[in-house]
């Protein structure tokens, strides 16, 4: 979703650096200077001491924002706010994407501001756009572990219970928590993608769609009901790209059709074959980054939204995309 559809969000890969949200003269103001012993920014070439290494002690949020960005400058007081009060829990460092672009592109991150958590070394999880303070909490909480246990608690291990069941297959059972979840909660998003994620899993397309439609506020716009859209987008794309046995028939007279590549890309995707869609994508950037300019890297990244950053598809492509990008 770009900045222009998205009131929370900023694309940085259509709009120029002078550009402003919301339209206007140009500004060159900063971010808010960095307070507490928590926070930090960060270049390109500290990276790896500031953030990789640091968060082998403790989760580490990086920020990633521009001085045009106006949804950075409603993030970034709020993740300035909620780290100082965690108290060494977390940290955070800030990385001006204008200055030092290379990690926020080797990371896929296609709009700004963009909340990206290394834990061990690792990108662990994220999120993007002026989330409300309350979210940047759960989020903090989610890393670290709550300040004190209530019932936000509870419902976590639920829904993790859940997406545990559906993971296994067990559609029944998956749907039966996410419901007792809405009931205690019934504007609990995860629980609605979850929901949501199950109809698609019983073949239930229409009424997965018909359920994250016309949804409240705040709602709509979250990142794992957004994800979920865009999964059904791809099902509805993928059966009318053919069938995949022509097209890997086409594949294995001529290897370097990459139009016919990248649909069987999108088909494995949706049948739930992700490393195989992944590797298909991956050989289209090896053989020719030009093809469809460069569109075969522009898609693995729609995938990766959906996937999710812990899905083990999106850990692995991701490590083969860094390698192809920046060896």
């Amino acid at each position: 979703m770009s900045g222009n559809d998205n009131p929370y969000s900023t694309s940085y890969g259509t709009m120029s650096a002078t550009a402003t949200y919301g339209g206007g003269a140009p500004q060159a103001a900063s971010a808010p200077a960095a307070a507490g012993s928590y926070i930090k920014d960060t270049t390109t070439a500290n990276f790896t001491k500031d953030v990789i290494e640091d968060s082998r002690n403790q989760p580490v949020l990086v920020d990633f924002w521009a001085p045009w960005c106006g949804p950075c400058k409603q993030l970034t007081p709020v993740l300035e706010k909620v780290v100082n009060e965690a108290q060494g829990r977390v940290k955070l460092v800030k990385m001006n994407i204008d200055d030092h672009p290379s990690i926020a592109g080797q990371l896929g991150i296609q709009s700004i501001p963009a909340v990206i958590a290394f834990v061990g070394g690792r990108p662990a999880d994220g999120f993007m756009g002026a989330v409300p303070e309350s979210q940047v909490r759960q989020f903090i909480d989610r890393l670290a572990g709550p300040a004190g246990a209530d019932q936000a608690a509870e419902i976590e291990a639920v829904l993790e219970e859940a997406a545990g069941l559906l993971a296994s297959g067990d559609v029944n059972g998956a749907a039966q928590l996410y419901g007792a979840v809405m009931q205690a909660d019934p504007e609990n998003a995860k629980a609605l993608a979850g929901m949501a994620e199950c109809m698609i899993a019983a073949n239930q397309h229409e009424r997965a769609r018909e359920a994250l439609t016309d949804l409240p506020g705040e709602l709509s716009k979250d990142a794992g009901i957004q994800a979920v859209l865009k999964k059904l987008d791809q099902i509805e794309e993928a059966r009318k790209l053919g069938d995949p046995f022509a097209l890997e028939q086409v594949l294995a007279g001529n290897p370097d059709d990459h139009e016919a590549r990248v649909k069987l890309a999108k088909i494995r995707n949706v049948e739930g074959r992700r490393d195989e869609a992944a590797e298909h994508l991956l050989t289209v950037m090896r053989k020719d980054r030009t093809f469809d300019d460069d569109g075969a890297r522009r898609q693995l990244l729609q995938f990766f939204d959906v996937w999710g950053f812990k899905d083990p598809a999106t850990i692995a492509a991701r490590r083969k995309l860094s390698a192809m990008l920046f060896s």
